[in-house]
């Protein structure tokens, strides 16, 4: 383990922090907040130890796998530790695991909260709460690497551990260049999105903060009723953009591509991600027309609320805990499929449930020809072994994580469906689960033990379980 190259990235990360922490602090000074102090000293601490630390140059700046796994896992530890301080020091959270839940919660775009409500908190407050929604979207490390050189020529190995997905190819050949262009699609999306808010019954402060959380697919609302009291316009605008964000941003660099927007097209994931989206939001809408009162009224919930739950947004305009049985049976199932790989939704991933399927396919046709060879292949591209294998190890690591999640906070005492859905939001960064984790309740009144228990699923769902998950492995600290 080369621990000078990792203190050096953990140094960059923290002076990161300091200039995002700026930003609520002048938001603070705008709407004439004390609260804006404590931003400023958080933010001054940051930069102050990062810059420190980054002076502390390694001689051999390379990098390998392992080292990169570590980086990212301690990078997202790092963000939620200090990014909750300024929660503790302005006095809005007593506790500092509350703090740093609700940091973790935002930073890794889950959306859970442990407000009982939002709109009396600062202003400051509100938009640190989004705005690292907005940094945890694409991924902290990926926009390191778009500004600064992080590594000689093993980027690659941070871009693998902190994207989402079984796979991560480069864009360009170089991936400082590939960074740059994931960020200036993902910045690109969220002007427009501004843009459109902006023109509906939205004032500035809202349009931002929300642009924030559709954009990081996180869902911290700044109203109490989340996107309830907002008009129809508004909500088609921000289910248009949540479907947008969870799309693989793949498929965005290939539509501008003069030659290469009919590859998109037929980009296998983003149409099954797309046939989900269009059959679960029909489903839904039949079983609610008669709560909802239309077929119009029911269509409009029905898009966002499976839109919002498939991205792992988490928004809603509705208490869908009140819903038939069979449309809360659904909307569990899309909190475990999730969006696309590469997008900025969590979940299991579109990609990897196609892998799964179509193994099971192909173990089928074994049994029946067994000297047959059968190959995996998606849009025209052989599934090496190796991903395959990493996508059914994923799944033994998620469940055996999830059934340890699940045990551990039983002992609080709370119901099972309020226990399931707690973890299963949690670790696949969703947000409102049901029953006492409902979208109109919020995660207060679970003990610390359970509360730093889902903190780790937070983490550990947003990077792949893996890198988290190697943190505690004795031979991941070996030299």
């Amino acid at each position: 383990m080369k621990k000078r190259i990792v203190g050096y990235i953990l140094g960059w990360l923290l002076v990161f922090e300091g200039f995002f922490l700026m930003l609520p602090c002048f938001v603070g000074l705008i709407y004439q907040e004390m609260e804006a102090v404590w931003f400023a000293i958080v933010a001054l601490v940051c930069l102050c130890l990062g810059f420190v630390i980054t002076r502390l140059k390694p001689k051999d700046k390379t990098m390998y796998a392992r080292e990169g796994f570590v980086i990212t896992a301690l990078s997202w530890v790092l963000l939620s530790l200090f990014g909750a301080l300024p929660f503790v020091l302005c006095n809005v959270v007593p506790s500092y695991v509350d703090a740093v839940f609700e940091t973790a919660s935002g930073f890794t775009t889950t959306g859970a909260t442990i407000f009982p409500e939002v709109q009396s908190l600062p202003y400051c407050i509100n938009f640190w709460r989004t705005f690292t929604h907005w940094i945890g979207g694409m991924g902290v490390l990926v926009f390191m690497m778009a500004v600064v050189s992080l590594a000689d020529g093993r980027n690659m190995y941070l871009m693998k551990a902190e994207s989402p997905g079984p796979s991560v190819s480069k864009l360009v050949p170089h991936v400082k260049s590939t960074a740059k262009i994931l960020y200036g699609l993902y910045i690109g999306l969220s002007v427009l999105e501004f843009i459109f808010l902006i023109f509906g019954d939205m004032d500035v402060f809202q349009a931002i903060t929300t642009t924030f959380g559709t954009a990081g697919t996180g869902g911290f609302g700044i109203m109490n009723d989340s996107m309830g009291s907002f008009s129809n316009y508004t909500q088609i605008v921000v289910t248009i953009f949540m479907i947008a964000f969870g799309i693989n941003f793949s498929f965005y660099y290939l539509l501008i591509l003069k030659k290469a927007w009919k590859d998109a097209l037929k980009l296998s994931e983003v149409r099954v991600y797309i046939g989900i989206i269009i059959v679960a939001s029909l489903l839904v809408m039949f079983n609610i027309r008669g709560q909802m009162g239309s077929y119009p009224n029911a269509a409009k919930h029905a898009f966002f609320q499976v839109a919002s739950i498939i991205t792992t947004t988490g928004y809603s305009t509705v208490d869908f805990n009140r819903w038939p049985e069979f449309s809360k049976t659904i909307m569990i199932s899309l909190m475990f499929i999730g969006a696309c790989a590469g997008s900025t939704g969590g979940g299991m991933k579109i990609s990897r449930f196609i892998i799964w399927a179509k193994t099971f396919f192909k173990e089928l046709k074994v049994m029946i020809h067994p000297r047959n060879i059968y190959k995996i292949s998606m849009d025209g591209r052989k599934v090496e072994h190796e991903t395959v294998r990493s996508v059914n190890v994923y799944l033994v690591a998620y469940i055996l994580l999830f059934f340890a999640s699940l045990l551990i906070i039983s002992i609080d005492g709370h119901n099972f469906e309020t226990n399931f859905t707690s973890v299963a939001t949690t670790i696949n960064n969703v947000g409102p689960g049901l029953n006492l984790a409902g979208p109109v309740s919020n995660f207060s009144f679970f003990s610390p033990l359970s509360k730093v228990v889902m903190i780790v699923d937070m983490i550990a769902g947003r990077l792949e379980l893996f890198p988290l998950l190697l943190l505690f492995s004795a031979s991941t600290w070996k030299k």
